[in-house]
């Protein structure tokens, strides 16, 4: 039977036109995406986003809109034996969200897992500045968008 994980994901933007970025360490690993996490088992996508933000940004989400959803095969960056789906959402905070920097930090490696967030604006976020092919592909979509509500 194949192996499958469901994560989801929350594109949230901001009246500066930029979004939340997560830049993120477990052990030597470090990498940049959107805020999110995996879907646990008796979860739906909505209640594993909102419990996801909860737990990374003790924030509350409105969730607007379906964004994408994976359309094509990627296994997992953990698990190679495993096809990985991402789901993203557009979100809206019942707060602003303050963050401690608003430029990329260097990890302490003090803990086995650290986090931090950052807000960087739409028109300087890039393909290459995200960790993983999907997280790209939607920063793709993600300019498409603002390019069209734009104009």
């Amino acid at each position: 039977m194949p192996n499958y994980t469901i994560r989801v994901y929350g594109i949230c933007i901001n009246n500066q036109q930029e979004v939340l970025i997560t830049h993120e360490r477990i052990g030597d690993f470090e990498f940049t995406k959107f805020p999110g996490g995996g879907m646990e088992a008796g979860e739906g996508t909505l209640a594993c986003l909102q419990r996801e933000w909860l737990e990374e940004l003790h924030s509350e989400i409105e969730i607007l809109d379906h964004f994408y959803t994976t359309d094509f095969y990627q296994a997992s960056a953990f698990h190679t034996d495993t096809q990985l789906l991402s789901v993203y959402y557009l979100v809206k905070v019942s707060e602003e969200i303050v963050v401690a920097t608003a430029k990329k930090k260097a990890f302490s490696y003090q803990d086995e897992k650290e986090e931090y967030f950052r807000w960087m604006p739409i028109h300087l976020l890039t393909e290459e500045y995200m960790s993983f092919l999907v997280d790209k592909y939607v920063v793709r979509l993600l300019k498409k968008m603002t390019r069209r509500s734009e104009s």
